[in-house]
C-alpha cells in the first residue's frame, strides 16, 4: 500500500454554472465536451471530477438527461477510474427535487452540500434553507453517497456541525473550501488557516481560491497539508491575462506543484482510501 501521508487529492471543477465560453472558448457546455474534459483531467491527474451541466446556450441547468449523458460518458472510459461528484446546485433558481433526483438515480461517490444560504455575487440570493439540507443529508445518506460540504463562510462550518450532531451528517465529513466568492469569505491565507481550524477533528479538507486567488490559496493549502480543487469553475485564467488551455492544463499545474513539494497527486482509489468513498461499479 502506498504512503498515503504523501498523497493530495486533485479535484477538477469542469465547468460549473456561471463561467461561458464568452469568458473562456475552453469552458465545456455539452455532455459529450464535459466527459472529455473530464477524462482528459483524470490523464493529468485529477482523481474526482465536479460535475455541473448546461444548456446549449451555456445557461445552468439540472435536466436529469443531461446529467445522465454526461455521467454515463465518463462511465464509458473503459480505462478511466475517476471518481465523480455532481453538484447539489446548479443554479440558484431549482427546487428541492430538481437538485437531489439526478444524485439518487445516478450515484457518484460525492455530491455537493453547500452549507449554508449565502447572498451570491451580490445579485442574488443562492438558498439553501435547513429543510433542504436536512433533505439531502438524509438523501445522500440513503444512497451512499458521501456529501463534500461546501463552505464559503465560517458560519457554514458551524451549520455543518450542527447537522453531524443531529444525524444529518456522519462523521467523518469532507469539507471543501470556497474563498473569493462575492458574498463569502474573501480569498486570503487568513481566511483559510481559520476556516480550516474550524473543522472537526477527523474531518478531510480541501479548498480553493477562485480566479486571482486561486494560485495563493493553492499553495497555502498544500503548506497546510489539505487537498486541492482546480478548474474553470474556480478560474478561467494560467496567469494574469493569459486563459487556460482546458481543465487539463489547470491540473497538470496542480500536480507539478504537489511535486515541487515533494508530494504526488493521489489516484481515484487512493482517493476513495482517504475520503473514505465506496466505489461504484456499474
Amino acid at each position: 500500500m502506498s504512503d498515503l501521508s504523501k498523497k493530495r487529492v486533485i479535484t477538477a471543477a469542469l465547468c460549473g454554472s456561471w463561467a461561458t465560453k464568452d469568458m473562456n472558448p475552453a469552458v465545456p457546455y455539452s455532455p459529450a465536451e464535459i466527459a472529455q474534459q473530464a477524462y482528459e483531467c483524470w490523464q493529468a491527474g485529477a482523481a474526482i471530477v465536479h460535475v455541473h451541466v448546461r444548456n446549449a446556450d451555456g445557461t445552468p441547468s439540472t435536466d436529469y438527461a443531461l446529467y445522465k449523458e454526461t455521467v454515463d460518458r465518463i462511465r464509458a472510459y473503459k480505462d478511466c477510474d475517476v471518481c465523480i461528484n455532481i453538484t447539489s446546485s446548479g443554479s440558484v433558481d431549482f427546487g428541492d427535487e430538481e437538485r437531489i433526483y439526478p444524485l439518487q438515480q445516478l450515484l457518484p461517490e460525492l455530491a455537493s452540500y453547500d452549507a449554508g444560504t449565502l447572498n451570491w455575487q451580490h445579485r442574488t440570493v443562492f438558498m439553501n434553507p435547513p429543510a433542504f439540507l436536512e433533505k439531502l443529508g438524509l438523501a445522500l445518506q440513503e444512497s451512499n453517497i458521501k456529501p463534500e460540504i461546501e463552505i464559503f463562510d465560517a458560519g457554514m462550518v458551524y451549520n455543518a456541525i450542527h447537522y453531524m450532531k443531529t444525524g444529518i451528517l456522519k462523521a467523518p465529513c469532507h469539507f471543501q473550501i470556497v474563498l473569493g466568492c462575492a458574498g463569502g469569505m474573501t480569498s486570503t491565507v487568513e481566511n483559510l488557516v481559520y476556516l480550516k481550524n474550524l473543522i472537526p477533528e477527523g474531518s478531510t479538507w480541501a479548498a480553493c481560491g477562485i480566479s486571482s486567488g486561486h494560485l495563493p490559496i493553492m499553495s497555502a493549502t498544500i503548506a497546510m497539508g489539505g487537498h486541492l480543487r482546480v478548474g474553470l469553475e474556480d478560474n478561467l485564467y494560467m496567469s494574469r491575462g493569459v486563459l487556460a488551455k482546458s481543465n487539463a492544463q489547470l491540473v497538470e499545474r496542480a500536480r507539478h506543484m504537489l511535486e515541487i513539494h515533494g508530494l504526488e497527486a493521489a489516484t481515484p482509489d487512493e482517493a476513495r482510501q482517504i475520503y473514505g468513498l465506496t466505489r461504484k461499479v456499474f
